[in-house]
């Protein structure tokens, strides 16, 4: 059998502040106890040394406003990189999942990115999948974000892409960061019900969790048939979390992801540094590599403080999830019968990390034989007072060819408009990305 790929990066030389929950301790604490354990020199184990990303690959997935230097540091692309080695490792042949334990975490950061939000400036989730579907040719993925808060960047990014299923359990948004998640998010008017959300009440456990995993995720993920499974795996869920209020264990963790079989995990959030993260990985990485982990137990841990209160709750979210993403080709349907052109959504979006306001009006071309492509005009003003407004076209691999030629033509009048301060072309069918500056006149592609 081949073995798991595991790639460590705490990232030393990063942090929001010496204080900050977000610290390379998430880390240093869980190689720790893998070392100590043994976990390394099994031969069930695999460990890969990180590399940095490339600009492209940041700029293939997010408009970095006002480019992608302004908003990665070495450790944001090292943390990206390192999720494309275990990616290539994968899909070379030379392991059969992966998990990279990675810091900085990515999985609020959205297609438009002022600066960070939730701890998050690029999404690595997101980055990786990209570069999977442009170098191997991959088409369908599913992401499971099993983080405590909603997937929200993540959700953000595929919203309107029908072939990246994005489901994301997590805390009722009501009671906490960042606030959405709810049922009623499905996906954009052609990608309706390949965004599905499970908001758990708070103090949910291991019982709760799995019956979500065994009653809609294995269904659904049965049903969608991805290419290419990745778990965006947060572990704030865990009882001992600071920063929530679930009930999962270390134990739970384990099962959940022996049952979901991820081929790449890659870390998220966690801030139970010395009580969890140590169990809760070597639990996920156990688990992947397929050794017995029925002894692991947290020192404190009780099985008997856990019983499952809301379990009723969660079946009729279950039921009613399950039930949207089966009747999902319906509702399309009528979308694509509307007979307009463009779909356009106000939204505000607020960075809390970086006290950041951006006003966004998104536009989504409803196109007959694909999923359209995206126009973003957005606007923000920066920590450094500056004042960005920008205008961004987003063209997805899969965009048929009268998409791609509007969105190229469209482009093109924006730059002779010279409006915008910046505006940008993803191109992610001919992999090119252009940024144009109407001020210098100045294009810079990559």
């Amino acid at each position: 059998m081949k073995p798991t790929g595991l790639i460590f990066f705490p990232a030393f030389d990063w942090a929001i502040s010496p204080t900050h929950p977000e610290r390379e301790e998430r880390l240093l604490y869980t190689r720790d106890q893998i070392f100590e354990e043994g976990i390394m020199d099994l031969p069930q184990i695999k460990e890969y040394t990180p590399k940095l990303a490339e600009a492209r690959d940041i700029a293939r997935v997010h408009f970095c406003v006002p480019d992608v230097a302004a908003q990665v540091t070495e450790a944001h692309l090292i943390s990206a990189g390192s999720t494309l080695v275990i990616a290539d490792s994968l899909l070379q042949g030379e392991i059969r999942n992966g998990f990279a334990l990675v810091r900085p975490p990515g999985h609020h950061s959205m297609l438009v990115s002022h600066g960070n939000r939730g701890f998050c400036n690029i999404n690595n989730e997101a980055i990786m999948v990209e570069y999977l579907r442009q170098k191997y040719g991959i088409k369908k993925l599913a992401i499971i974000d099993t983080d405590v808060h909603h997937g929200d960047g993540t959700q953000n990014i595929y919203w309107h892409d029908p072939d990246v299923l994005f489901i994301s359990f997590h805390q009722d948004g009501r009671t906490l960061y960042p606030g959405t998640g709810y049922m009623e998010e499905l996906g954009g008017p052609l990608a309706y019900g390949t965004t599905i959300n499970i908001p758990l009440p708070p103090r949910t456990t291991d019982t709760g969790i799995h019956y979500v995993l065994d009653n809609l995720v294995m269904p659904i993920l049965e049903e969608f048939k991805p290419e290419l499974l990745v778990n965006s795996a947060g572990q704030d869920n865990h009882y001992s979390d600071p920063l929530a209020d679930m009930r999962f264990s270390a134990q739970g963790y384990a099962r959940l992801n022996e049952r979901l079989a991820p081929d790449i995990a890659v870390l998220e959030g966690g801030y139970s540094v010395e009580t969890a993260l140590p169990y809760v990985n070597m639990g996920i990485i156990m688990a992947m590599a397929g050794i017995n982990y029925s002894n692991l137990r947290e020192p404190d841990y009780d099985p008997t403080r856990f019983k499952e209160q809301n379990l009723e709750t969660i079946k009729k979210i279950v039921n009613r999830q399950l039930d949207t993403f089966k009747n999902r080709e319906e509702t399309i349907h009528k979308n694509r019968s509307r007979g307009q052109e463009f779909e356009t959504v106000y939204k505000n979006i607020f960075y809390d990390t970086d006290y950041i306001s951006e006003d966004q009006t998104e536009r989504l071309r409803l196109c007959q034989k694909c999923g359209g492509f995206r126009v973003i005009l957005s606007s923000a003003q920066h920590r450094s007072a500056r004042y960005y407004e920008v205008y961004c076209i987003s063209v997805p691999a899969f965009c048929c060819d009268d998409c791609h030629q509007q969105a190229i033509d469209m482009y093109q009048q924006m730059c002779r408009q010279g409006k915008y301060d910046y505006v940008y072309l993803q191109d992610r069918i001919k992999d090119e990305y252009k940024s144009f500056d109407p001020r210098q006149e100045v294009e810079i592609v990559l």
